[in-house]
């Protein structure tokens, strides 16, 4: 409730941006200039961000760089006051949820315009797509994550279950590995249920031909294609490949620890490929990525890059040449890249994700290979202004589907018209 109070707060108090949104000086000051820069996270990463402050600062002695930095719930709150204040920071750590509602009221500076200084090269055009909002790019992608399928093959081998191929298996390939293990495993269930964030829904649209968003930012996915995500993840509980809908309920409103992977409960599970390190040290098992059952059955590649966050430049900045460039050093410096690993995630730049590799634990490196061999499609549809609360609004459909309060025709008609609710009132 709490994030969904303060996105609705951030709706609000963005009316009072204005247009924005224009082109930056692309000439740096001689003179002393001082930036002020955004973000969310743990102590760790306040450590290692103020680390390449540091040495940015070191580099342009007449630049000095501000942190400001609060947990998420704080973060966003803070935001919109200064924006909705006319007195945004200069360089913001943004997320995907709320890219939209910042960029379509003018908040947001057009990097475009910044070309000069933020360099892009080193990016694919899939990954810089995830930042575009209306034909400009307003966000350059930190680090991705792509779409994965977690399996514990310590547990498949000690149910005698096969690893199934993921370069041809489909959903139902995926059920029936799941099934064996649940008929083998006593308390433990072949899947760990889905239906909870926004990735496997995208993902289910996205293999049926379909999306979540149109370019218009209208809720598109039909209501057949929700019908039958919804009815397939009913039937992973009613045939018990998947837990109990009360256990499933409880694992998913807890921490990451708490999963039915993480504590070796459930063989295989939809995960972000980026998750693999934490999950493996807090299971304590040998687990591997898989590709999603469906891609190879799919028209087009339905896995896409996922941001873990962005930089941003407030359209409002008075030192908007200085702020690039300080992005440019984030984005794309090795110093930066050393220190800050994959503390924000796999790096979307693909020259800086090759440099650090070697550095990195071998569940990281897995990731990096995941995501340096999967096939992506396009970049689905920036979440409109308006839909920061997708997530929320998913996951309650999902337990009324789950608990047999809707049918999932019933959860169709009912998740459409929410969220189309939700945009149209933003």
């Amino acid at each position: 409730m709490r994030r969904i109070a303060l996105a609705a707060a951030a709706a609000l108090m963005l009316t009072a941006c204005g247009s924005g949104g224009g082109s930056a000086s692309q000439e740096l000051s001689k003179d002393p200039v001082t930036l002020r820069f955004t973000w969310w996270g743990a102590d760790e990463r306040h450590k290692r961000t103020q680390q390449v402050i540091d040495i940015f600062q070191k580099k342009y002695p007449n630049i000095t760089v501000k942190g400001e930095f609060k947990d998420w719930n704080g973060y966003w709150e803070s935001l919109a006051t200064t924006v909705a204040a006319n007195d945004a920071p200069d360089i913001i750590q943004m997320d995907e949820l709320y890219l939209a509602s910042y960029a379509e009221r003018g908040a947001l500076l057009d990097l475009g315009t910044a070309s000069k200084h933020v360099k892009t090269a080193d990016f694919d055009k899939s990954a810089l797509d995830t930042g575009i909002v209306k034909g400009k790019q307003y966000a350059l992608p930190v680090g991705l994550a792509t779409y994965a399928i977690v399996a514990n093959t310590d547990l498949l081998d000690q149910f005698k279950v096969k690893v199934p191929d993921d370069a041809t298996w489909t959903w139902e390939d995926f059920k029936k590995t799941g099934d064996a293990v649940s008929k083998a495993g006593g308390k433990v269930t072949g899947v760990q249920s889905f239906g909870f964030d926004a990735g496997s829904l995208n993902i289910w649209a996205r293999q049926n031909g379909a999306a979540l968003f149109d370019e218009a930012g209208k809720v598109a996915v039909p209501e057949n294609v929700l019908a039958s995500y919804w009815t397939f993840i009913k039937d992973l509980a009613t045939s018990g490949v998947s837990p109990a809908p009360s256990v499933t309920i409880e694992r998913a409103g807890g921490p990451l620890d708490q999963s039915g992977t993480a504590t070796n409960a459930s063989a295989l599970a939809t995960w972000w490929n980026t998750q693999l390190t934490s999950l493996s040290a807090a299971s304590g098992s040998k687990l591997k990525l898989l590709k999603l059952p469906g891609e190879a059955q799919a028209s087009s590649p339905a896995a896409y890059y996922k941001p873990s966050m962005f930089w941003s430049i407030s359209s409002r900045s008075k030192h908007p040449a200085e702020a690039a460039l300080f992005v440019d050093f984030l984005a794309n410096s090795q110093e930066a890249a050393d220190i800050m690993l994959t503390d924000r995630g796999v790096p979307a730049n693909t020259k800086i994700r090759t440099a650090i590799t070697p550095k990195l634990a071998e569940t990281d490196k897995a990731a990096v290979e995941f995501l340096d061999t999967i096939k992506v499609g396009t970049a689905p549809r920036v979440t409109p202004n308006g839909a920061s609360n997708l997530e929320a609004i998913i996951k309650r459909h999902t337990e009324e589907v789950l608990f047999d309060r809707q049918t999932p025709e019933q959860a169709a008609k009912s998740f459409i018209k929410e969220l189309q609710a939700e945009i149209d009132g933003a």
